[in-house]
């Protein structure tokens, strides 16, 4: 059907409350187009999208539509699979907790296990609830870092897992056979008030309450991950650290394990309490400077040198520190992920700790810097598409195997995972072994400033950019297609007077080395992805990718130079060099 038919069959439903007719009479025929035109997508990092009325949009029609489809295909695995269940949670965006109900009540109607969180949990905790629980499946209604007017859902195997591609496409064959209307809810009076501190209760049949005991198990859990215990002891009480979750999920774990430590946490109270409109920032992600400036005011009340803030889910952590200057610095995920590295190495390695087949696991678009300083360890580096589901497939694999002892993995993008209790990343450890790192170098006279131009000067300058293209309109998704199709046929020679020596397709899987005798094909062993990398000399290199989940083209460009002054230069060319190219198609 066309927008407008998709439109008139919304219109005409009897489920739709007046608030609802009304909204789809008052939009604009720009308006339906975008909101009718094709439904929203679903992939392996679940749905996300703008809340409003709509195919193409998160509402209550999307979530009861993909609830039934998560719904049928674990009702095809049998009996125990729907005994075992599903974990549901939730974080403090616009509607998240009456998404997360009503996937309970579809999935009860379906006679499924639910086990639905009494209040917000961060993606850490559903996590570790799926492995603890021993639950099929997992459901966390969030959209991350995006702007308040965007919501998600993501779908999580029993592994704890983002789901698999290939049980993603299962499911979406499901929901793609489902309609929005008519689909079978338990009638329950449930809200999200209602059920808080009923942990353990049954709220309805098939809807099990879950809360503290879970929250106990994770925090002893984390717990055993500390690395200098003695520091924290002797520095934990006098370390000034600064956090604010940004009205999300992190508030509870992080101050709750923190405290458990015995490390002095100051909480932006402004920012302290969930808040659907996330009002004190301009967006609630704290990879941006100004997304920290209340905590920064803070720290320079208080004398701090440390902010750490988490996003809306507590999958993401933000740091910015005290620079030698005396101003505060925001570091990058890549710096971020680098000095815990480098701290948890250092650490295992002076307690003796380290295992001989230790392996960190990373992105393609990760930092090559953790490479080298893992090499130092004698720890082996792997690396993997982006999306963290496939740092969770290595830890699985190598549980099963034997062959590799994991011990951290992470993204550019502001996520890593310290231990194997969750397979998604966690911002609760994150801030626990930041501090923690904080005390243990304080109390040795040196700053994590100071330390992260100790690595620079060790292993040189690096320096990584990102910035990502958006393609409006109803063929957004096309023009990106045919973007990257038309980079992928293009045989680059040099870019920003440095030679390529190197072209990786990851749709093909296949990289192209360029040398004196021509030209020579090599396979890639990882999954096809829809992905470009371009490998220059001395070891720059250049990736672009279009996003899962929106219209966006994503392109990322990283260099290591001797001195921070050339590698700024050199990555601002690069960014420039493809950003001219890309507006030219």
């Amino acid at each position: 059907m066309g927008y407008i038919e998709n439109y008139n069959e919304w219109l005409s439903s009897a489920e739709l409350d007046g608030e609802q007719k009304a909204r789809l009479v008052a939009m604009t025929d720009d308006e339906r187009k975008e909101a009718f035109y094709a439904p929203l997508e679903f992939g392996t990092a679940g749905m996300r999208g703008v809340l409003d009325m709509g195919t193409n949009r998160m509402n209550v029609f999307s979530v009861r539509r993909a609830t039934k489809g998560l719904a049928d295909w674990i009702c095809t695995l049998g009996r125990e699979a729907m005994d075992r269940g599903v974990v549901i949670s939730y974080d403090t965006r616009r509607c998240s907790s009456l998404f997360a109900i009503e996937s309970a009540k579809v999935l009860a109607a379906e006679d499924i296990a639910v086990y639905l969180f009494e209040g917000v949990r961060p993606v850490p905790m559903c996590s570790f609830a799926i492995r603890k629980l021993g639950t099929i499946a997992g459901i966390m209604i969030t959209a991350s870092h995006n702007p308040k007017i965007y919501n998600g859902y993501k779908v999580y195997g029993e592994d704890g897992a983002q789901m698999s591609p290939e049980s993603t496409d299962k499911v979406v064959d499901f929901i793609s056979k489902t309609p929005y209307f008519g689909i079978n809810e338990i009638s329950a009076d449930i809200t999200a008030q209602g059920i808080k501190g009923l942990d353990g209760a049954k709220v309805a049949d098939k809807i099990t309450v879950i809360g503290k005991a879970i929250d106990d198990a994770y925090f002893d859990t984390i717990m055993k991950l500390s690395l200098s215990p003695d520091a924290v002891k002797e520095r934990g009480k006098d370390v000034r650290i600064v956090y604010t979750p940004v009205h999300g999920t992190g508030y509870m774990p992080v101050t709750t394990v923190l405290g458990r430590m015995g490390i002095t946490v100051n909480v932006v109270k402004e920012q302290a309490d969930p808040d659907t409109e996330f009002s004190t920032v301009r967006v609630p992600n704290p990879e941006e400077a100004d997304t920290l400036k209340m905590g920064v005011e803070l720290a320079n009340r208080i004398g701090s040198d440390i902010v750490i803030g988490t996003d809306p889910d507590a999958d993401r952590m933000g740091v910015a520190v005290r620079g030698g200057d005396g101003e505060f610095v925001l570091l990058n995920g890549n710096q971020i992920g680098v000095l815990l590295l480098n701290y948890i190495l250092l650490r295992k390695k002076e307690t003796g700790a380290l295992p001989s087949n230790g392996a960190i696991v990373k992105t393609i678009v990760t930092t090559e810097l953790a490479r080298l300083v893992a090499n130092s360890y004698g720890v082996t580096t792997f690396d993997v598409l982006t999306g963290f589901k496939f740092i969770g497939e290595k830890i699985k694999e190598w549980e099963e195997s034997g062959e590799y002892t994991y011990i951290f993995g992470f993204e550019e993008s502001y996520g890593s995972l310290v231990g194997t209790h969750a397979r998604d990343k966690d911002a609760v450890v994150a801030a626990m072994m930041f501090a923690e790192m904080v005390c243990y170098f304080e109390g040795r006279g040196l700053s994590v400033y100071g330390v992260l131009q100790d690595i620079f000067k060790q292993y040189g300058y690096f320096v990584e950019r990102a910035k990502s293209i958006t393609f409006g309109g109803l063929d957004g998704m096309q023009k990106m297609r045919n973007i990257m199709q038309e980079l992928r046929d293009t045989v680059f020679i040099k870019l920003a007077d440095t030679n390529v020596v190197a072209q990786s397709d990851f749709v093909e899987g296949i990289t192209t080395c360029f040398d004196e005798d021509g030209a020579k094909k090599k396979s890639i062993d990882l999954p096809k992805t829809n992905a470009l990398k371009l490998h220059l000399e001395g070891g720059d290199w250049i990736c672009v990718r279009p996003s899962g989940t929106e219209p966006k083209l994503k392109f990322y460009v990283a260099t290591s130079q001797p001195t921070a002054e050339e590698a700024y230069q050199k990555a601002e060319a690069y960014l420039k060099y493809m950003s001219e190219m890309i507006d030219e198609k």
